[in-house]
């Protein structure tokens, strides 16, 4: 484990090491930062060990400085089990059940003492040999085999042999007497059970979801026979198929000597083999088959039992309801509408005089803009009605007069010469409007008159 900074400084370590005065008033601060010291290496003495348990022999080998041994460890377990941060291991197992003791495995040091618990708080010697369980480590270690169980390939069986959970947390727990103190504070929390059949030990674990355990059934107890009984006829099925296979590779290598009468013998061995292996592998498929079922059979009863649990929180809830209370909120409901609108109504009608009053001042304003029009536009000319022309020049005619004094169009043959054009042209005068405009015009083609 990793010492503190302190531990090579030899002043500091001899207060250290030294034992504590019999009266914490004498001195509290030397004596509350001492203890402080020790307690915190000893916490982390275990977790570094992988260990929950801790004796005061452990301690005196674990923190020996120089051939020397602390003085006052004795003093610290004794605080620190009046603090219920360590507990004996004989306790902490009888606390949590009986039962427990009777197992032999991993609680070897579980004997009954002739001191109690109050006598440890009172007294100054404690046994060398006596284990005491750090209540904070085994939480800790509780919580990680739990983990490993439900992330491992046993999570769908919630039943387990010890063996097998002492192959699965050996990783966790370093030896058997940690993964026994892990399991008790499971079973302290109500996440496991243990018990006993056919002198094996078998380990139910709390499925996920649930908030405690149950106990071992008659039907936990078959499932986990059919799970044993499955785990068996695999290994000897696989177990045949090796044996099939060597008998295979004896029978070639006869057959590459020239022995052809062994090679023969090793092949009907080997068909004996498949046979046997063929009707094992029929008999783990039946008991497959049986476990699917009652897995499905399982899911079934859950669902049956959360169609329960809906049905009775329904009635629960429609307790106080019936039609004729919904029909009797529904008319009061309509009810109150209906005053709802008599009273707008009411409010509406209220403010028709005021709505009169303004049509009133509607209708005044109207009448002094209709007074005040005519003065405005009295100075104005009038706007003139005649037709657009320069000063001093006489009006043109209007509409259709104009164009009755044009000349009409000709609609004979274009067989005049040049010199009569041109004196035609000359001739082409507004006689009307007083103004004389000649109009020069092209040499286009004139249309031809109709036929």
């Amino acid at each position: 484990m990793s010492l503190p900074p302190e531990w090579d400084d030899d002043e500091r370590m001899n207060f250290m090491f030294s034992d504590f005065k019999e009266n914490r008033e004498v001195n509290t601060t030397d004596w509350d930062s001492k203890m402080d010291f020790w307690t915190v290496l000893v916490v982390k003495s275990c977790r570094d060990r992988g260990t929950v348990c801790v004796s005061l022999r452990e301690l005196n080998t674990t923190f020996r400085r120089k051939e020397t041994a602390p003085l006052g460890l004795a003093t610290v377990l004794q605080c620190l089990a009046r603090c219920g941060k360590i507990q004996r291991e004989s306790e902490f197992a009888a606390n949590v059940d009986c039962g427990w003791l009777s197992w032999g495995v991993g609680l070897l040091l579980v004997k009954p003492l002739k001191w109690t618990f109050s006598t440890l708080l009172g007294s100054s010697r404690v046994p060398l040999e006596e284990s005491f369980v750090v209540i904070e480590l085994v939480k800790e270690k509780a919580a990680e085999l739990l983990q490993v169980y439900r992330s491992s390939e046993y999570a769908s069986s919630s039943i387990l042999s010890f063996q097998e959970l002492c192959t699965l947390s050996s990783d966790v727990c370093a030896d058997e007497s940690t993964l026994c103190m892990a399991l008790l504070q499971l079973q302290r929390d109500k996440q496991v059970t243990v018990s006993l059949h056919e002198g094996e030990k078998i380990v139910k674990f709390c499925p996920p979801g649930q908030d405690r355990v149950s106990p071992v059934s008659e039907v936990d107890i078959g499932i986990y026979q059919l799970q044993r009984s499955e785990k068996l006829l695999g290994e000897r099925v696989e177990k045949l198929g090796l044996e099939a296979d060597k008998c295979k590779e004896e029978a070639r290598t006869l057959l590459r000597e020239g022995k052809k009468s062994q090679a023969l013998r090793c092949l009907r061995g080997r068909k004996r083999v498949e046979k046997r292996a063929d009707n094992l592998f029929a008999k783990l498929e039946s008991i497959r088959g049986i476990l699917d079922r009652i897995a499905q059979s399982q899911t079934d009863k859950m669902v049956i039992q959360a169609y329960q649990a809906g049905v009775s929180a329904l009635r629960l809830s429609l307790k106080d309801v019936t039609v004729e209370r919904a029909e009797n909120l529904v008319d009061q409901i309509q009810e109150l509408c209906d005053t709802q609108d008599e009273v707008n109504q009411t409010i509406s009608g209220g403010v028709t005089s005021a709505d009169e009053d303004m049509d009133e001042l509607e209708n005044e304003l109207k009448s002094l803009l209709d007074e005040s029009k005519p003065d405005s536009v009295s100075g104005l000319p009038e706007v003139p009605t005649g037709g657009l022309r320069a000063p001093g020049e006489p009006s043109l005619p209007a509409g259709n007069d104009l164009l009755d004094s044009l000349p009409a169009v000709p609609y004979r043959q274009l067989d005049i010469s040049a010199e009569q054009l041109e004196e035609e042209l000359n001739q082409l005068t507004l006689t009307d409007s007083g103004i004389e405009q000649k109009k020069v015009t092209s040499p286009a083609r004139r249309p031809e008159p109709a036929q």
